[in-house]
């Protein structure tokens, strides 16, 4: 699996935000790795050891119907699984990649920590441009005052007509 733009971005439409964390899903990470949803799952159960609350959590029925409606999945595309979802966060999806002994499953967890941390850059660069935003309306709003005044001095001097100045000839030279 190869590292490019398009892949993060396919990745990135992975990401959901659940109880205020981002994660993917096991089936999603799944499809990724190109196994059965079933043997991650089977992989996670022999190692929960590894994948404490902040790492992996059971969606909730409520979560799970939310998720449905949301994004207009079909439960079929759910794979008719009994049991609701798991969701990873980046540190779980990082532990994955010691469960599942794959290349593929090495290669998939690469390119995901990319889409993680392209994630943050752009939070990132969005507050950054927030904060200079904030500043330049604060020097703005100081400035209004004097900026008002400055364009009503320009418009009164506008609005004032010229005197025509008179032609001054014979200055070195004859009239003709």
């Amino acid at each position: 699996m190869k590292s490019n733009q398009s892949e993060v971005v396919g990745i990135e439409s992975k990401i959901y935000i659940i109880r205020g964390q981002k994660v993917m899903l096991d089936f999603d990470l799944a499809q990724l790795y190109q196994i059965p949803t079933m043997r991650l799952n089977q992989q996670v159960r022999r190692n929960t050891y590894r994948f404490p609350a902040d790492f992996m959590f059971i969606l909730t029925n409520q979560e799970l119907g939310i998720l449905k409606s949301q994004f207009v999945i079909s439960s079929s595309a759910w794979g008719g699984r009994r049991k609701p979802p798991l969701a990873f966060t980046e540190q779980g999806i990082a532990m994955l990649s010691s469960v599942l002994n794959s290349r593929i499953a090495v290669e998939v967890n690469i390119a995901i920590m990319r889409a993680f941390v392209q994630m943050r850059q752009i939070l990132i660069s969005n507050k950054d441009l927030e904060i200079r935003l904030r500043e330049l309306e604060t020097k703005y709003e100081r400035h209004d005052g004097e900026l008002k005044m400055v364009f009503d001095a320009i418009r009164k001097l506008m609005s004032i007509r010229s005197v025509p100045h008179k032609k001054i000839t014979g200055l070195g030279k004859k009239d003709e």
